[in-house]
């Protein structure tokens, strides 16, 4: 089979399985390429979308605002042809040397170091987190603090310890539109579906 007709195929095998999902028309195309990046149904019910999250992204995109990541996994996942197509960028600094000095230097972990590295970056921007919960707590606390603006969170950290109550306290924070999840599930894997899904969303327009 030819890549895209496996991809047809995939699709149309998680719509039936899906059934009554309850999504919206505008939410469906970034709930099932998550789905078919994961092999998980669990996001069908634990998936959730903030009211301007799509207008804010896909609009974000087409002005070519730049898109953030927390891990280089995330970063090689994106699909750099749109991007690019519209004058943004995708950038990860958790591998940059002088956010590793900072981070050592502070004892705070590298994606908490990357996201400060940004501040001056991050108002109008995406920045997707599909690891670390330190990143996206600092980025709420930003927000919380009036430094930043973004256009749009794509918030899923993945793990045992804070994965779950970073999604939440990013559900609970006012003024800046999410797509993510709750529970522990997650990875940059669905991170960057989700993104990509906006992307193509973007392209269609």
């Amino acid at each position: 089979m030819k890549p895209q007709d496996i991809e047809d195929l995939s699709f149309k095998i998680i719509g039936e399985e899906a059934g009554d999902h309850g999504f919206s028309d505008a939410e469906w195309p970034i709930a099932r390429r998550v789905i078919h990046t994961s092999a998980d149904f669990d996001y069908v019910n634990s998936l959730r979308f903030h009211p301007e999250a799509i207008e804010n992204g896909v609009a974000a995109i087409r002005a070519g605002k730049p898109i953030f990541t927390d891990t280089n996994m995330a970063l090689s996942g994106i699909r750099k042809m749109e991007v690019k197509s519209f004058g943004g960028s995708v950038t990860c600094l958790v591998a940059d040397p002088e956010v590793a000095a900072i981070a050592k230097a502070k004892g705070i972990t590298r994606s908490k170091a990357a996201v400060d590295a940004l501040v001056g970056q991050l108002d109008g921007a995406i920045y997707a987190v599909g690891n670390a919960p330190t990143a996206l707590l600092r980025i709420l606390e930003l927000v919380r603090e009036g430094r930043v603006k973004p256009a749009l969170i794509v918030g899923f950290p993945v793990g045992f310890v804070n994965a779950a109550e970073s999604k939440a306290e990013l559900l609970e924070t006012p003024g800046v539109p999410y797509i993510t999840n709750v529970g522990r599930k997650g990875g940059s894997n669905v991170a960057a579906a989700a993104v990509n899904a906006l992307l193509i969303m973007a392209s269609s327009r």
